[in-house]
């Protein structure tokens, strides 16, 4: 069987521990519906999350890595089904501290720990919560920064509307 090169999604040259704005896109292995449920709100276009216990897991984990990391701030986020978006800020590194983490660094002990927590809570020992790798975007202006903040305000909504595309 012959199998295709795989692409590298991260831009060549680029130094991700750098200050600044990163959109991230974190899917659940198999693009299982583990994270949450997603139902219609009161509002006419609103739409309402459900946390599963996954999800529950999932979104502690990613508010800790403020605590983890001193130069990690989550600007924004949302636990969709299937998914995880999230703006995530890296901040400049306190003076004579250890290098600062790059955003693999990040999400890669973000993805480990949920996946440990989940494992431990749910007895389940090695089972995959995530996808291998994930997607990023480095925000190199506000309007980009605008586009996906709003892109993750209205991801629930839109997700009522079509699941599978989003």
């Amino acid at each position: 069987m012959e199998y295709s090169q795989r692409k590298h999604p991260r831009l060549k040259k680029y130094d991700y521990s750098l200050p600044g704005y990163y959109y991230v896109t974190i899917h659940a292995a198999s693009d299982a519906p583990l994270l949450s449920r997603v139902g219609r709100g009161l509002a006419p276009a609103g739409a309402v999350i459900s946390l599963t216990a996954v999800g529950e897991i999932a979104e502690q984990q990613l508010l800790a890595l403020e605590k983890r990391y001193p130069n990690v701030v989550i600007d924004k986020y949302v636990i969709m089904p299937t998914h995880i978006h999230a703006i995530i800020r890296l901040t400049e590194g306190m003076a004579g501290a250890a290098l600062c983490p790059t955003l693999m660094d990040v999400v890669g002990t973000y993805k480990s720990l949920t996946t440990r927590a989940c494992n431990q809570f749910f007895h389940t020992p090695g089972q995959k919560l995530f996808q291998v790798s994930f997607y990023e975007t480095v925000l190199r202006n506000e309007k980009a920064y605008q586009e996906c903040w709003q892109y993750i305000d209205a991801n629930p909504a839109n997700w009522l509307q079509n699941p599978e595309d989003i």
